[in-house]
């Protein structure tokens, strides 16, 4: 700083500053958009909960009033209708068959069943009446629907629908009831269902039984709910909180809502990850970080050209002064012109000179010794500098290079991760292109080999070319090269301590070429086959390992793949194994060779 003139000093200072208050301001932006994401992705949840949950409330009210309508027609003169002429009327309702597909029956005011429109034995004369939703019903005389309640004979979650006969008089004659089976009925409507989102898990509990009625994940099968702490979506939701977030399966943070379907006893559950409102919020936040840097850089040069026009009369008054030391002879004075403060440093200089001019000899005493004082020191830490930049006072030390150490490391890797994100996003986009042109599979393989070799030395694994064939492959080296430094280093990263990495290619029929990487690690876990090649999907989540990448390396090598006409794969056997399979249809055997 003390070299540097004083326009450039201000501009840093100011840089400093400004870079600071944009950043404050940006980081606090970026927190409150990230939270109104949140709590709109959070609303948006409530929101669809409840109105799933009114949609089933409709559901229930549209066939307790038909059930309601058509109980009116089972009494005549003020009495019920003969049990054979109620067996007729209930197996000729084809509307009502559709509502209540597992049983239609008339009971007499005390519950016991008269009549039904599907045959089962021994239910007519059963008495039903020490069951609660009966004994609602005979009380209140209303129509009522029943909490979830586990059959007698099905041993599955039933929904019983009950509405009074009554006579003109409003005497209770007897109960017309519908019930559905929760194993085979969905209140749910098909299009909630299916357009629930690819990202979205959607549930609904019987909180009284502790059952799963639905479940986005599986068929629809009713069983029972895990054990507490096996599914901490399901603990949340049932501790009472209507809201909030939660750790997923698989490690992810999900934004949950619920919506309590009283009548029912039935939890609607819905949840999303967070991810959805990070995204958007992050993807504003770059914008907003770009457009303000940029307005900064702006103001900041504009503010440096200012300076410097300010400081150009400071330069030029300097050169004079130069000038006047070098020549005291000289008896020129400044020009008092340009700002007041330049004005009033030119008057002070010249007030200066007119002293000088009468103290002529003392003047030039103190000139020659201020002259020396100052030229000594200057020229020895110039040549200080000069041998520092040379080397000459010997290497930097040990601490500094570990920080220059640590610093390329972490720039390569955060240059590996923007990779990353700019391939997946051409991949994604279809703007990626390849070049095909023959090259020398050998020699492309010991060239991959050698780009990986630092990696394996820091991971302490070897890496080698256990056996290739002499053959000119028709793909573009570079993308095929990116898809085994992907395979590759993920092979040394779960590799143990002194294990070997080997690259292996052969023909595989006549027309394809497989390059597998193998390396002898503990191989793929089973719960993550089937996510392998998902983007953003990582086998130990929360280790060291698994942060050290952005999760799309495979992602992005199977789209290349694809580009390149080919396939990838992969198995486990002693260690996991990683192969891209390319066609050599238009590759160059060596002459005699043919593909086996």
């Amino acid at each position: 700083m003390g070299r540097l003139s004083l326009g450039t000093r201000l501009a840093i200072i100011m840089l400093i500053g400004s870079l600071a208050t944009v950043g404050a301001v940006i980081y606090a932006a970026y927190e409150a958009l990230l939270e109104d994401f949140e709590n709109n992705l959070s609303a948006q949840q409530a929101n669809e909960t409840a109105r799933i949950s009114n949609l089933v409330s409709q559901n229930l009210e549209l066939r307790i009033n038909v059930l309601a309508q058509f109980a009116t027609l089972l009494a005549d003169d003020g009495r019920l209708l003969p049990a054979e002429q109620l067996t007729k009327l209930l197996k000729r309702q084809q509307t009502l068959r559709e509502l209540f597909p597992h049983n239609l029956n008339v009971m007499s005011p005390n519950a016991t069943s008269l009549a039904e429109n599907i045959f089962v034995p021994g239910r007519v004369g059963t008495y039903f009446g020490d069951l609660p939703h009966w004994k609602e019903a005979i009380k209140t005389q209303r129509p009522v629907i029943s909490r979830p309640v586990i059959g007698r004979s099905t041993g599955v979650p039933l929904i019983v629908f009950i509405a009074p006969v009554k006579s003109g008089n409003a005497e209770l004659l007897g109960l017309l009831s519908g019930t559905l089976r929760m194993d085979h009925t969905e209140l749910i409507p098909e299009h909630i269902r299916n357009h629930a989102g690819k990202d979205a898990t959607f549930l609904v509990v019987d909180t009284n039984n502790f059952l799963f009625v639905e479940d986005s994940s599986s068929d629809k099968v009713i069983k029972d709910l895990p054990n507490p702490g096996e599914n901490l979506l399901i603990d949340a939701a049932l501790s009472g909180i209507g809201f909030g977030e939660v750790e997923g399966a698989s490690g992810d943070t999900l934004i949950y809502a619920t919506s309590h379907l009283q009548r029912l006893g039935w939890l609607f559950i819905r949840a999303v990850p967070k991810s959805l409102a990070t995204a958007p919020a992050e993807q504003a936040f770059i914008r907003f970080f770009l457009i303000s840097v940029g307005v900064t850089l702006g103001m900041l040069l504009l503010t440096y050209v200012v300076l410097r026009s300010t400081t150009a009369s400071l330069t030029q008054m300097t050169g004079r002064i130069r000038s006047m030391i070098q020549k005291p002879e000289s008896s020129r004075r400044l020009k008092e012109q340009g700002s007041p403060e330049v004005r009033d440093l030119a008057k002070a200089f010249n007030r200066l000179m007119d002293g000088r001019d009468a103290n002529n000899q003392l003047k030039n005493d103190f000139v020659s010794n201020v002259s020396h004082e100052l030229r000594t020191p200057l020229t020895s830490m110039n040549g200080a500098m000069r041998l520092l930049q040379s080397g000459t006072a010997g290497e930097l030390p040990e601490s500094a290079r570990n920080m220059t150490t640590l610093a390329l490391r972490n720039g390569e890797r955060l240059q590996r991760l923007i990779g990353d994100l700019l391939d997946f996003n051409k991949l994604s986009s279809g703007k990626m292109q390849v070049n095909f042109q023959l090259e020398n599979l050998q020699k492309l393989l010991a060239d991959t080999i050698n780009s990986n070799e630092a990696m394996a030395q820091e991971f302490g694994v070897m890496l080698g070319v256990k056996e290739a064939p002499d053959i000119s492959l028709k793909t573009d080296a570079h993308r095929l090269q990116q898809v085994l430094d992907n395979f590759i280093s993920n092979a040394i990263k779960f590799s143990p301590k002194g294990g070997l990495v080997t690259l292996h290619a052969e023909t595989t029929g006549q027309t394809s070429l497989r390059i597998t990487v193998s390396d002898q690690g503990d191989g793929v876990p089973q719960e993550f086959q089937s996510r392998m090649f998902d983007r953003f999907s990582q086998a130990e989540v929360g280790t060291t390992r698994a942060t050290s990448g952005t999760g799309l390396g495979l992602a992005i090598s199977r789209q290349l793949a694809k580009l390149l006409s080919g396939a990838i794969g992969f198995y486990n056997s002693n260690g996991a194994h990683f192969w891209i399979e390319l066609p050599i249809s238009d590759s160059v055997l060596p002459e005699g060779q043919e593909a086996s």
